[in-house]
């Protein structure tokens, strides 16, 4: 089975640890990917997330050192690979304009503004971790212990899954 990873792009640092320490519960079964600049998060996901497995999740800031947030996630969208990506703003500072954008041209699902709440930001990332192995994965065996079991459950008990025979 190929590993759906969750890709945090931030160029604070403390932020950034501080996402990803938020994240800690789900690492075990998502690799937990962290970059400073949207260049950086591209070359990690073209060199080690999609060689070894597949983009689950991304949460990136808006403003970043060179391209933004929000461009960098309409990249992800425009990607066959990561079209199916679930992206998340977390930012304090993307006006009206660009959060059309993310919504529009990126498939955004999700908007959480800084300083966030750690029990929200777990919240969403469940859900659309769900949303995303519900979408794509075959096996949701794996996920059940993490994930949202009763809407895995409900799915398994509905009948075969694609690719199934």
């Amino acid at each position: 089975m190929r590993r759906i990873h969750i890709l945090c792009v931030e160029d604070e640092p403390e932020v950034l640890e501080a996402v990803v320490r938020d994240l800690a519960p789900f690492e075990e079964v998502f690799p937990i990917e962290a970059t400073a600049t949207a260049d950086e998060a591209r070359r990690v996901v073209r060199d080690v997330i999609l060689p070894r497995g597949e983009l689950g999740l991304a949460i990136c800031d808006h403003i970043l050192p060179g391209e933004d947030g929000v461009s960098f996630m309409v990249h992800l969208h425009a990607q066959e690979a990561t079209r199916a990506t679930r992206k998340v703003l977390l930012t304090a500072q993307a006006g009206l304009q660009a959060t059309i954008v993310a919504v529009n041209q990126a498939a955004l699902s999700h908007y959480l503004a800084k300083p966030w709440n750690p029990d929200e930001l777990v919240a969403v990332t469940r859900r659309l971790l769900t949303d995303y192995v519900l979408e794509t994965q075959t096996n949701l065996y794996p996920f059940l212990s993490l994930l949202e079991a009763d809407r895995l459950t409900e799915r398994i008990r509905s009948g075969p899954l694609p690719g199934d025979e």
